[in-house]
């Protein structure tokens, strides 16, 4: 019992370790139409979606549910399965925010779930028709929906505002913005959060501290809760880069039709119990924005990476924790290399992400293309200006001096210089 006490200690703590992840993973979600658009400064941004995301972690158990009772079998799932799970979930969250692409946190937990628990007890262990019917159906109807209806409602607002004072309607635009990006995060807290609940108390319940079928204890819920939301303050700012700026440029009017569009497509879901990845709905709304607006453009080639990332999602996540289920299996030791080859990984992505940093400072900036041939050629060649100088360029000052061809007979006297 004592073994099983440490590595229930283990997994919860690895838990909480991954709700945190995906709290600065998913902030882009809520928060990066806001950001590049300027309702909110980036702080202040990150601050109202922390808090919103602990109090919507408090609103219901429903997805929880989904996770600790219906995706895979309770019976035969060890302790070890949970935090193999985790590994492969919290590895998958840290390399696609270091690439700044927005995947799904919940899939990547899914599908170290259902790897895991494949290699523990084999195919049998998952429960197929929830993965179909709450996993990978509202994946791709989530972004769809959302898409279409974000664009249909941004064609809406331009429709109606068309003879409407632009900045009058635009600073109306930013202050719904700020609304509906709240909306997000509450959705995020009730759908996200509920996530890492589901998770641990399927930890206990293997553990045997919990019976079979239990809700999640209210520390569970409080623990998720503070996890998701310290997550959300520091701010993923690779990935709001991208949302922000990388797949479209969004004005106003588009930003809050993207944001109120996933808000309600994930509350929605929540109240189903679908186990509904806000990434997939947040991306599809900001896309499906922006080709609302007449002349608006989509960046195909961040999307298309985009959608790589979630196809490999639940492979990539399970393969990683099929592998950690293996050597964790092997008993304490095995237990502690996982752990540890965590911890090394965790701290290895931490330093390569220093190379090139991305903050609040500069989340906004967009990197400009390098300049072509004959742009350099011409900076090379051409003088700087005399500093303050304003005057009209005499035609005097832009005679120079061209040397003259080196002539053919070396005993001929060199020619004068031509001025031109």
């Amino acid at each position: 019992m004592e073994h099983i006490t440490l590595l229930l200690a283990i997994v919860v703590v690895t838990a909480l370790v991954f709700d945190f992840t995906n709290g600065f993973h998913d902030t882009a979600n809520a928060m990066a139409t806001t950001i590049s658009t300027g309702a909110l400064k980036p702080k202040t941004a990150v601050a109202m979606s922390a808090v919103l995301n602990l109090v919507g972690a408090f609103l219901s158990v429903e997805v929880a549910k989904t996770i600790s009772k219906g995706l895979v079998n309770e019976e035969g799932i060890q302790p070890e399965v949970i935090l193999a799970a985790l590994v492969g979930a919290i590895l998958w969250n840290l390399v696609t925010w270091l690439v700044g692409l927005p995947s799904s946190s919940s899939h990547a937990l899914m599908g170290g779930l259902i790897g895991a628990t494949i290699a523990s007890i084999g195919v049998s262990g998952v429960n197929g028709g929830v993965v179909v019917s709450k996993v990978l159906i509202p994946a791709v109807a989530a972004p769809l929906v959302a898409g279409l209806a974000a664009m249909f409602a941004a064609r809406l607002t331009y429709r109606m505002d068309k003879n409407a004072d632009k900045k009058t309607t635009e600073k109306g635009y930013r202050a719904g913005q700020i609304a509906s990006a709240g909306l997000v995060s509450l959705a995020h807290g009730t759908n996200d959060a509920q996530k890492t609940m589901g998770i641990i108390t399927l930890a206990l319940v293997a553990g045997g501290v919990l019976a079979p079928g239990s809700n999640p204890p209210v520390w569970v819920i409080v623990s998720a809760g503070l996890a998701i939301a310290l997550g959300t303050y520091l701010g993923g700012w690779r990935i709001i880069r991208t949302m922000g700026k990388g797949l479209t440029d969004l004005q106003p009017q588009q930003g809050f039709a993207a944001q109120t569009s996933a808000a309600a497509v994930i509350l929605a879901s929540s109240n189903l119990g679908f186990s509904l990845s806000t990434t997939h709905s947040c991306s599809g709304a900001v896309m499906g924005a922006g080709l609302g607006r007449k002349g608006g453009v989509v960046r195909w080639s961040t999307a298309t990476r985009m959608f790589v990332a979630w196809g490999l999602t639940l492979p990539a996540a399970g393969l990683v924790g099929a592998g950690a289920e293996y050597v964790a299996r092997q008993g304490d030791w095995g237990v502690y290399t996982v752990a540890a080859f965590l911890v090394a990984s965790c701290l290895a992505i931490w330093v390569i992400s220093r190379r090139q940093v991305v903050d609040h400072t500069n989340v906004n900036d967009v990197e400009t293309e390098p300049a072509g041939v004959v742009t350099t050629a011409i900076a090379a060649v051409t003088p700087p200006p005399a500093a303050g100088s304003v005057a009209a360029v005499a035609d005097e000052d832009l005679k120079t001096t061209i040397p003259a061809p080196v002539p053919t007979d070396p005993a001929a006297p060199p020619a004068p210089a031509a001025a031109v």
